[in-house]
């Protein structure tokens, strides 16, 4: 792949939650030396503010003092050496791990359903991508946020594959979790990003779609790859 910004392109990345859209993201971006950028983190990131400021209690969300924490929010990314991934940054804080949790998953969607939340992060993503040579993965970067993306991928699985993903995730870590839980939370928020009122999610017309059910990581990889050389040369 040659290097030269001329050349470069913008990937955006689209599709259900734990379809491994941001493993596969880091991983091409890394590939060919393209900055990646974490649309969900950034949502996740806003989300881990409210839990802490008390602005979502029970899953209700105080929209006055909403309104006024978005002034006090600043998302960031910085590389870590150790695993040469951008972390995402909270007000200058490594929140990387803690923006994974199963509390912030849960409260994540009706977070990125309010407009002035996505005006945000969407006018934030847009200035990063000025340059090009970024891979963005979300729920509406190739619909909303870079509609001209030069290459458009639209990620699916089956929901409980999904959540065997997610289930083998979290177990990895130590995390105490539930399967079925898990399920749920995946269902609940595949319906609620598809019902928003606010950039809802859905393939971009012309995205190309990737059902990874049954694919490794490499043949992922691959695919996606195929389909960049087909763009840039």
């Amino acid at each position: 792949m040659t290097d030269s910004n001329q050349n470069k392109i913008i990937i955006a990345i689209d599709g259900y939650s734990s379809c491994g859209k941001s493993t596969i993201a880091k991983e091409i971006a890394k590939k060919l030396n393209y900055i990646f950028i974490d649309s969900g983190a950034m949502y996740r990131a806003v989300t881990l503010y409210c839990l802490r400021a008390g602005v979502v209690v029970n899953g209700e969300i105080n929209l006055p003092v909403l309104q006024e924490s978005l002034k006090k929010i600043r998302i960031t990314f910085v590389f870590n050496p150790l695993t040469a991934h951008n972390d995402v940054c909270l007000n200058g804080e490594n929140v990387e791990q803690e923006i994974r949790q199963l509390a912030v998953a849960q409260n994540v969607s009706q977070i990125a359903a309010i407009a002035a939340v996505r005006q945000l992060l969407v006018a934030q993503q847009q200035e990063m991508g000025r340059s090009k040579g970024i891979v963005m993965d979300g729920r509406d970067i190739g619909t909303v946020v870079f509609p001209s993306a030069e290459l458009k991928i639209f990620m699916t699985a089956d929901a409980r594959i999904r959540a065997q993903r997610r289930y083998d995730e979290m177990i990895a870590k130590n995390e105490p979790v539930d399967f079925d839980e898990i399920l749920k939370n995946i269902n609940e928020r595949d319906r609620f990003d598809e019902t928003r009122e606010e950039s809802p999610l859905r393939k971009a017309a012309d995205a190309i779609v990737l059902d990874n059910s049954h694919m490794t990581r490499d043949e992922q990889f691959e695919w996606i790859l195929s389909k960049v050389e087909e763009r840039v040369f």
